[in-house]
């Protein structure tokens, strides 16, 4: 019998990003991104408050964003918390149909499977985002790296011509 390894103790060996699970999901969009897409969003749905989205509207954590309609380009970070949390913010989006959302690129993940073909985009930046934590400062290593995905016309249109800036564009087609 193969003896199992023991998991890596707080710091050791673990993405910053990653001991965060279960912490806090207040991780912060990097401007670079912003700047690279170079849009003013209707709608943030999945707002802190505190973070610097340009977007006229905003849901905070006590607006609950899934409960509320969303009308617009919509940009959306969904709290990273918890196995699977992202999935009813990544169904809510593709039912919405318009916007530019990001969250981690888990290729193997049956999620990544289900939703990711129904996007009209896909970006994969270079490297690994590195995040902002509530506090201002940049997070260091992040577990992995993440996608960037666009439903409707404009907003995919608004990730195809930042493409070369961030990372790699791929237009989803279907199957």
């Amino acid at each position: 019998m193969q003896k199992q390894p023991h998991p890596p103790r707080k710091g050791q060996g673990m993405s910053e990003l990653k001991m965060g699970i279960g912490e806090t999901d207040e991780w912060y969009t990097p401007r670079e991104i912003f700047d690279a897409l170079n849009v003013h969003f209707d709608l943030d749905p999945c707002s802190s408050g505190k973070d610097r989205v340009p977007a006229a509207n905003k849901y905070t954590k006590d607006m609950s964003g899934l409960d509320r309609p969303w009308d617009g380009m919509v940009w959306m970070n969904p709290p990273f918390g918890g196995r699977n949390g992202h999935v009813p913010w990544l169904r809510k989006f593709v039912y919405h149909g318009n916007g530019i959302g990001l969250c981690r690129a888990y290729t193997s993940a049956e999620w990544f499977h289900v939703w990711m073909p129904h996007m009209d985009g896909l970006l994969f930046p270079r490297g690994k985002t590195k995040f902002i934590k509530a506090d201002g400062t940049v997070g260091k290593s992040p577990s992995s790296g993440i996608v960037i995905f666009s439903k409707g016309k404009q907003a995919t249109e608004i990730l195809s011509n930042c493409g070369t800036k961030l990372g790699m564009f791929f237009e989803v087609k279907e199957c």
